[in-house]
C-alpha cells in the first residue's frame, strides 16, 4: 500500500448553476424558475417591488406559479432575516427570488442559504457583483457592516436583464466600476505570493477585469445600452464574481473594503454607495501602500486612478463621499472599525494602526512621492490631521 500524505480539502463555490443573460432576459427567465420551484418568495427593496411586482407577478402567473412579495427593510440584518424566515414558512416558500440592488440579493442569498431553498438573483443594477457570489454581508438595522457569511453555493439561477439594468440611474454603474476595480488592487496583494494556480487564474483575471474597465467605462457611459456598454456591465457584475469564486476567500478583500466597512458606521456616509465607497478605499490603500513601504508603483497607480476617477466620475476624497464635515473622532470610529482584528486590512503585508489609517484617508490626492508619514500623534483636530496629510 502506498501510503500518501493528507491534502487539506479545497471547496469553492465559482459561479452560479446557470447564468441568463440578455435585453428582455427576465420575461425569458420564468420557465427556468419554474424548474425550481412552484412557491416562490420574492424579496426586494421597497421601490424596487413597488415598481417591478406587477411585471414580475404577472411572469410567475403565466407559469402557474404563486409567489409572494416581501421586503428586507431596514436592511441585510439579522432583524429582517428573521422577518423573512417566518414569511418564508407562512407562504410555504420553495425558491426564493432576490430582486434588486447589492443588499436585497445578499439577504436574499443569505434567506435562501438558511432554509436550504434555491435561490434567482435578478440584479436591477450593475453596482456590484453581488447576484453572482457565494457571499452575503449583514449589516445593522443602522445600516453599519458587522460580518460576512460565506454560502454553500453561488445561486442556481442569474438573471442579467439589460433592458432592466439600463433603466438604473447611471451613478449606479459607476458605482460598479469601482467596486469592480477594487478586485485588482485587492487581489494582488492578498493572494501574496501564493503559486496555487486558481489563485494565480483569479488574479490575473483581476488584471485584464482592470484593464477592461479603464479601457471601456467612459465610452460605455456616453453611450448606455450599446455593445460596449453591456461588456461593461458583464465586467462588473460576472468577471468580478469570478475572479472571486476562482480566488476564494485569500483573493478577496484587503483595505478597500475594510475602509468601506468602517465608513458604513457613519451615518453621514450612507447617502455614498457601496463601490463609491470601495473606490475612494483603494486610493486610500494605495496611499498606505506607498506612506509606509515606500511603495512606488502603488504611488503610480494612484496617479493614474485619479485621472480615471476624474473622467467617470468617481469620489477620491472624503469630501467627494459627502464626509467633509466630518469630527475627528468619526474619523477615528471609521479606521478603529476597519482595523480591528478580524478586519481584511490585515492583508496588507505590513501592518496598519488607526492613527496611520486616518491620515491616509485625509491625503488621498497629496502629490506622488510625498511618503513621510509615518506615526501619527493624538490630535485634537481634523484640521490638523489634513495639514499632516
Amino acid at each position: 500500500m502506498i501510503n500518501q500524505a493528507p491534502t487539506s480539502l479545497l471547496s469553492l463555490t465559482v459561479a452560479p448553476a446557470q447564468v441568463l443573460r440578455g435585453s428582455q432576459s427576465l420575461a425569458l427567465s420564468v420557465e427556468a424558475i419554474a424548474h425550481l420551484g412552484d412557491r416562490p418568495l420574492v424579496v426586494g427593496g421597497n421601490r424596487t417591488l413597488a415598481s417591478l411586482a406587477p411585471q414580475l407577478q404577472t411572469l410567475l402567473e403565466q407559469q402557474q406559479l404563486t409567489s409572494s412579495l416581501v421586503s428586507y427593510s431596514p436592511d441585510c440584518s439579522e432583524g429582517s432575516l428573521a422577518s423573512l424566515r417566518a414569511a418564508v414558512s407562512e407562504h410555504q416558500a420553495d425558491v426564493i427570488i432576490g430582486i434588486g440592488g447589492g443588499k436585497a440579493l445578499d439577504t436574499a442569498k443569505l434567506l435562501a442559504h438558511q432554509c436550504h431553498l434555491s435561490i434567482v438573483t435578478i440584479p436591477t443594477s450593475a453596482a456590484t457583483c453581488a447576484a453572482w457570489t457565494a457571499l452575503s454581508n449583514i449589516y445593522s438595522d443602522q445600516g453599519a457592516f458587522e460580518y460576512d457569511v460565506s454560502l454553500n453555493r453561488c445561486p442556481n439561477l442569474l438573471v442579467l436583464d439589460y433592458s432592466l439594468i439600463e433603466t438604473a440611474p447611471q451613478r449606479t454603474l459607476v458605482a460598479g466600476i469601482g467596486d469592480a476595480l477594487a478586485k485588482w488592487y485587492e487581489a494582488s496583494v492578498s493572494s501574496g505570493a501564493d503559486s496555487a494556480t486558481l489563485i494565480i487564474a483569479a488574479v490575473q483575471q483581476a488584471r485584464v477585469l482592470r484593464d477592461i474597465l479603464m479601457q471601456k467605462s467612459a465610452e460605455a457611459l456616453q453611450e448606455p445600452g450599446s455593445a460596449v456598454w453591456r461588456e461593461v456591465v458583464d465586467a462588473t457584475v460576472l468577471l468580478a464574481g469570478v475572479i472571486g469564486g476562482l480566488g476564494g476567500a485569500q483573493c478577496r478583500t484587503v483595505a478597500a473594503h475594510a475602509i468601506h466597512n468602517g465608513l458604513t458606521h457613519l451615518p453621514a456616509a450612507h447617502d455614498a454607495l457601496h463601490g463609491e465607497k470601495v473606490a475612494y478605499g483603494i486610493l486610500v490603500q494605495l496611499r498606505l501602500e506607498e506612506m509606509l513601504q515606500g511603495n512606488q508603483l502603488a504611488a503610480a497607480a494612484r496617479q493614474q486612478l485619479h485621472s480615471f476617477y476624474t473622467e467617470i466620475g468617481l469620489p477620491q476624497t472624503l469630501d467627494d463621499l459627502g464626509l467633509g464635515n466630518i469630527t475627528l473622532a468619526e474619523l477615528r470610529q471609521a479606521a478603529e472599525v476597519a482595523c480591528r482584528e478580524n478586519s481584511d486590512i490585515h492583508h496588507l503585508p505590513f501592518p496598519v494602526t488607526p492613527e496611520q489609517l486616518m491620515a491616509a484617508m485625509v491625503s488621498t490626492t497629496t502629490p506622488v512621492g510625498d511618503s513621510q508619514i509615518k506615526n501619527i500623534p493624538s490630535l485634537g483636530e481634523l484640521g490638523e490631521l489634513r495639514e499632516l496629510g
